[in-house]
């Protein structure tokens, strides 16, 4: 942190433009309005300047005194003609022989300079960070927290002031003291005025100090880590890794939850909740810390925002610190554009963290889609930009292109939108789809290369023979089934006699049963004398269901003479025909499953 402030410094210094301050510009009028009623320090001063030299100028000097000079945050100014705001550029110089102090440049439009002998206003708008010190530096719990302020009564200005007054708002009534500079003034409200002052000298200064009653959260954010991850697939995902401390006034003594609950002015310097806000479009918010998940915060949608209320696990008081990461996704086409393969990201680079907020050091990573070139970064205020870097998530091949951004001294005032262009071919849109492809594939070939390759050294006497066995008994299997459906053929022949009595055409059939039951049988002997010479113990089992078949046979064989000799020729009557047919019939059946079963065993 110290590194980056003095590498900013550098920077400032390096780009700061030398020039001296116009003796013939004075300031006719000066009202200045320092807001203390927040841990912000926000000044406002409207200034009329009068130019008394014989040509127009183009911009006027804006002075800070050099106690001030380490806490400067923010500065912009501005001129109003008929209601209408014109921002002016305000930009940091050095002054030759007071390197002590900050300056800061302000330039005029080029349509409406301060013209000779002429008049024009002007409003200065500034933000001061760690500008005000808790006293005492350590307070118990039920106490309230006071601070104080170290300022100037009269306006720093370079240029001689005619009359100005400094109104100091301190938001409270309990001011316990306030330095007493004659002309002032102790509103009821509670606010200090010091002036009208006269004809000041440049560089006026006296020094007063405000010691009063101030319980507005005093959160900073030491570090924040933002990542802006880009897919061309329709979404942007944000994550923001912050730590926060209370740099108020210290707790001394032990917490009570007891009394922080119980009693209500207990711990009114502490912080139980604060605000942040999303974009409108943020969905899939998430809040969590080291421990996981935090289900105590609430998320609203308003129309142009959405609304985070954000509560740690526990109240923060003086010194303590939280650690929370918050993370959200927001549609890709309300931020970028694209003609072709020239694309334009223009979003946020940080969000509302909290009212007045402070961020002592910021680090923006901006990642973008694969094979992304030719980077064009444009921010609004001046940034430090470090080598950009790759990073590797999924699918990924040659990296994906990071832009490594640091800030320091952020506040509610520095939230502007960033511009990005690039370049995308259209190409690499498909480039993880085919990858996911070709690894499925690489990954079935190479199982089916697998299964079909025989790595063992020597032969598997075994594993032969039971490869030989298996398909013994499945061709024998086969067979049987073959020989099963001949008796399906033998059975409707037979009830086709049955019903037509024509014993003719039945003999004409019965031999082509015949001949296929001999060819099936043949095969079947065969194979069996194989098993045979490799497993007795199969054979044997093969042996019982030629038993179960022969039985079979015999039966169908019984089954035709009941209709040939006795049913055709009327020897039989109805009633014992249909009763010696259930019974032969039963016979089958109970046979048939018996060899289904003992098949079962050869496998």
């Amino acid at each position: 942190m110290i590194l980056l402030h003095l590498f900013l410094v550098a920077i400032t210094i390096s780009t700061s433009f030398t020039i001296e301050v116009n003796p013939k510009i004075f300031i006719n009028n000066a009202e200045c309005l320092v807001d203390l009623s927040t841990q912000l320090v926000k000044g406002e001063c409207r200034l009329s300047l009068e130019n008394n030299d014989d040509k127009p100028v183009n911009s006027v000097l804006y002075a800070f005194e050099p106690s001030i000079k380490s806490h400067i945050s923010y500065i912009s100014a501005h001129q109003v003609f008929e209601s209408n705001r014109l921002s002016l550029n305000v930009k940091p110089v050095t002054l030759s022989g007071h390197e002590d102090k900050q300056f800061y440049q302000i330039d005029f439009n080029v349509s409406r300079p301060l013209r000779s002998k002429g008049r024009a206003p002007l409003v200065v708008e500034y933000v001061l960070i760690n500008a005000l010190y808790p006293h005492p530096e350590e307070i118990t719990q039920k106490d309230r927290q006071l601070m104080m302020f170290y300022g100037n009564a009269y306006l720093y200005s370079p240029y001689k002031s005619l009359k100005s007054s400094v109104k100091f708002q301190t938001g409270t009534r309990r001011v316990e003291d306030y330095t007493n500079i004659s002309p002032v003034s102790f509103l009821s409200s509670g606010d200090v005025v010091y002036g009208p002052f006269g004809s000041l000298e440049p560089f006026a200064y006296s020094q007063i100090s405000l010691h009063y009653d101030n319980n507005t959260p005093f959160l900073k954010a030491t570090k924040l880590t933002r990542s802006i991850e880009l897919s061309h697939w329709g979404n942007v995902a944000v994550t923001d890794v912050i730590d926060l401390v209370h740099h108020g006034a210290k707790l001394k003594g032990s917490f009570s939850r007891y009394d922080y609950q119980r009693e209500t002015n207990s711990g009114i310097s502490s912080v139980k909740s604060f605000k942040m806000y999303l974009p409108a479009s943020a969905t899939s918010v998430y809040y969590r810390d080291v421990i996981g998940n935090i289900s105590t915060s609430n998320q609203r949608t308003l129309l142009d925002s959405v609304e985070l209320d954000i509560r740690p696990r526990f109240p923060l008081f003086g010194g303590w610190k939280t650690h929370y990461t918050i993370g959200y996704n927001v549609p890709a086409y309300e931020y970028l554009y694209n003609n072709g393969e020239d694309y334009f990201l223009k979003m946020r680079l940080i969000d509302h963290l909290y009212d007045n907020m402070i961020i002592e050091d910021v680090t923006v990573r901006i990642i973008l889609p694969e094979g992304s070139v030719d980077l064009d970064l444009k921010t609004t205020h001046p940034i430090v930009r470090l080598p950009d870097g790759l990073h590797y998530t999924y699918l990924d091949t040659i990296g994906r292109p990071i832009i490594k951004l640091q800030m320091s001294n952020v506040v509610e005032s520095h939230i502007s939108d960033f511009e990005l262009k690039y370049k995308f071919p259209k190409a690499f849109m498909f480039h993880e789809p085919l990858i996911v492809i070709v690894a499925i594939y690489i990954l079935f070939l190479t199982v089916i290369i697998w299964v079909r390759l025989d790595f063992s050294i020597a032969k598997d006497g075994h594993s032969e023979t039971r490869q030989r066995i298996s398909g013994i008994t499945s061709a024998i299997i086969h067979h049987f089934e073959r020989r099963a459906s001949i008796y399906s053929s033998w059975d409707e022949a037979l009830n086709k006699l049955k019903h037509s009595k024509d014993i003719g055409t039945y003999n004409t059939a019965s031999k082509q049963i015949q001949t296929d039951y001999k060819n099936e049988s043949t095969s079947i002997n065969e194979l069996a004398t194989k098993l045979k010479t490799e497993s007795i113990e199969l054979s044997d089992k093969l042996n019982e269901v030629q038993k179960a078949e022969k039985n079979l046979k015999e039966l169908f064989g019984q089954t035709q003479s009941l209709y040939t000799d006795k049913l055709i020729t009327g020897k039989v009557g109805r009633n014992q025909f249909v009763e010696l047919d259930s019974g032969l019939k039963r016979k089958k059946d109970e046979c048939q499953e018996k060899i289904n079963q003992l098949l079962k065993s050869l496998n």
